[in-house]
């Protein structure tokens, strides 16, 4: 590829492993000139780009999370060094996990080279992996949480990109993931136990910040299309919670300054749906 095309570069400065101790260069995309068109926002709040004449479909969830080529040891680049000596050995007594895991849901990968969608899946699912070791203070949860929708999203992208490969189902799985994390984030937020407001882009994209109110949103999301289905009442349950947490976030009407139009919008309209999908199972879903 010309430099005039040029998409992505990679850092100057090796990266050492603090796992296996592999140095390696971070791949990172480049901004402007046409590379990134903006498109619709999803109801999951994912920005969706339009496809350039010059770069083609560009997307940019692949390339955030920093990895180890040799042992697959994946975090956000903030967390990615500054990890304690009992992160650090948990981890690695996890590297052979973690390379078998990956050949039972992608092959070839190789983060040596540009990425593409596997490569760029993979990162958040070793990710997932390795933040089980991270302590509390470092809010791994909802880093979790993050790391499934995303990789939910790109799986979604791969099916497109690559039908009868049986991408979809595994999206689904992330989504499930997602959902409980995200639930079990807020209830850490709430207990103590880890939080939330320690976590600088919560986004659930690169390009807005949708801050707590958006955890908030996402949970109750979640629980509407990836929730548990088999118990009518543990349903019924959920999905009241999950309404009750929506309407969290536009105080039941109240306006709010405070607040993005597009996340009081659509928190509206979830709690319309939360309220319609009770009244199917039954339920009027006020208590």
């Amino acid at each position: 590829m010309s430099a005039e095309v040029k998409l992505t570069y990679f850092s100057k400065n090796k990266i050492q492993c603090p796992i296996c101790e592999t140095t390696f260069y971070r791949e990172d995309l480049l901004t402007g000139r046409g590379r990134l068109i903006a498109g619709n926002l999803t109801d999951e709040l994912r920005r969706l780009y339009d496809p350039s004449d010059k770069f083609g479909a560009v997307n940019p969830l692949i390339y955030p999370i920093t990895v180890c080529p040799a042992c697959y040891f994946a975090a956000f680049p903030v967390d990615f060094l500054g990890i304690g000596d009992e992160t650090k050995r948990e981890i690695d007594l996890d590297a052979d996990k973690r390379l078998h895991n990956s050949d039972l849901i992608f092959s070839d990968l190789d983060f040596r080279e540009p990425r593409g969608l596997k490569e760029g899946a993979a990162s958040y699912y070793f990710a997932m992996m390795c933040y089980d070791y991270f302590p509390d203070e470092k809010s791994p949860t909802i880093k979790q949480g993050l790391c499934a929708l995303r990789a939910s999203w790109i799986l979604t992208d791969l099916q497109e990109a690559e039908p009868g490969k049986n991408y979809e189902k595994v999206a689904e799985l992330f989504y499930r993931k997602a959902r409980f994390l995200y639930n079990q984030s807020i209830e850490y937020e709430q207990n103590g136990k880890e939080s939330i407001a320690n976590v600088a882009h919560l986004g659930p994209d690169l390009d807005k910040n949708y801050g707590y109110d958006g955890v908030l949103y996402l949970s109750a999301y979640l629980e509407l299309h990836f929730g548990q289905a088999d118990d009518h009442e543990k349903r019924v349950a959920a999905l009241k919670y999950a309404k009750r947490t929506c309407a969290r976030i536009f105080g039941m009407g109240k306006a709010s300054k405070n607040k993005p139009e597009v996340i009081l919008d659509r928190a509206r309209d979830l709690y319309e749906s939360l309220g319609q999908e009770l009244a199917r199972s039954g339920d009027d879903g006020d208590s």
